[in-house]
């Protein structure tokens, strides 16, 4: 494809590619603790990182990615204060994070009118020194949720029961927070940071609806993922559209098909957690 030829697009299909193996593999683990706008919350977080590190004239990409990994190392320590109110965090975060980031741009005007790259995602902007994060980033997502699959597949279910088991729920919630970050701050140049949410949720949504257990999900939502990536970011280069707005529109397409596939086959809807008996049955294999 003629598309290929250039460096640019090259980088964006490999950090595309990265990010849409990684993301909806989160996502999954996201959707099953219930927490959903967590990735939506730390690319808000991440924003306030990436205006601190412009106006410190630092690299704004590796700033982001710390304050990212910040952001939700602090959304992990209120979860723990507000334990009744799981929701708490993630809202003090969001505001905080996106206040933050307006209050720092309006010390700079020329700042806020090159900020459309990070909102909505660009094609262009993914550099040398990013695509060398994303990678570190992907490569560490393998071993994370390759080496710690099951730990990670109770701990997501049921913190109390993974503890009672002895699973230590505490330093996996600290390195699911990191990661966490990491994954999020790693996927702005592609999807932007009002649209982060949709390549991490919206290929999990599906395939909880879709699979009949844990590993076929993780499988469907990669696929999907990628899918996702490929198309839109095809699409964007041809279309001249932003290339966060068509891969989450695509995303949302594949969320509807999917939706009307289960209506006509009769598929049961199984995200109740894959239920009780799938759970346990699908650890054991594990």
């Amino acid at each position: 494809m003629a598309m290929l030829g250039y460096e640019f697009m090259q980088r964006a299909f490999i950090a595309g590619g990265l990010i849409g193996i990684i993301g909806p593999v989160l996502g999954l683990f996201l959707m099953l603790r219930r927490q959903a706008l967590m990735a939506d919350t730390l690319s808000h977080v991440s924003l306030a990182g990436v205006a601190l590190g412009s106006l410190m004239n630092l690299n704004p990409v590796l700033t982001g990615f710390a304050v990212a990994v910040l952001g939700a190392l602090i959304i992990e320590q209120l979860r723990r204060v507000y334990r009744t109110y799981s929701e708490v965090p993630v809202a003090i975060m969001l505001t905080s994070g996106l206040a933050i980031a307006v209050v720092l741009m309006s010390f700079s005007p020329n700042l806020s009118k090159s900020f459309s790259a990070y909102l909505f995602g660009s094609i262009v902007a993914v550099s040398d020194t990013q695509l060398r994060l994303i990678a570190i980033v992907a490569m560490a997502g393998v071993l994370f949720f390759i080496g710690l699959r099951r730990p990670l597949y109770q701990f997501a279910f049921d913190e109390e029961t993974a503890f009672v088991s002895g699973t230590p729920v505490s330093l996996l919630s600290f390195m699911f927070a990191v990661f966490t970050g990491m994954t999020v701050a790693a996927a702005m140049p592609i999807v932007g940071v009002l649209l982060v949410s949709a390549l991490i949720v919206l290929p999990a949504s599906i395939a909880l609806r879709l699979a009949s257990g844990f590993l076929a999900a993780a499988v469907i939502a990669v696929a999907v993922g990628l899918c996702g990536v490929f198309s839109g970011l095809t699409a964007s280069y041809y279309l001249n559209t932003p290339p966060g707005a068509t891969i989450a529109l695509i995303l949302l397409a594949f969320l509807v098909a999917a939706v009307i596939v289960q209506k006509l086959l009769g598929i049961q809807h199984r995200n109740q957690k894959l239920n009780q008996y799938r759970r346990y049955n699908a650890y054991e294999k594990l």
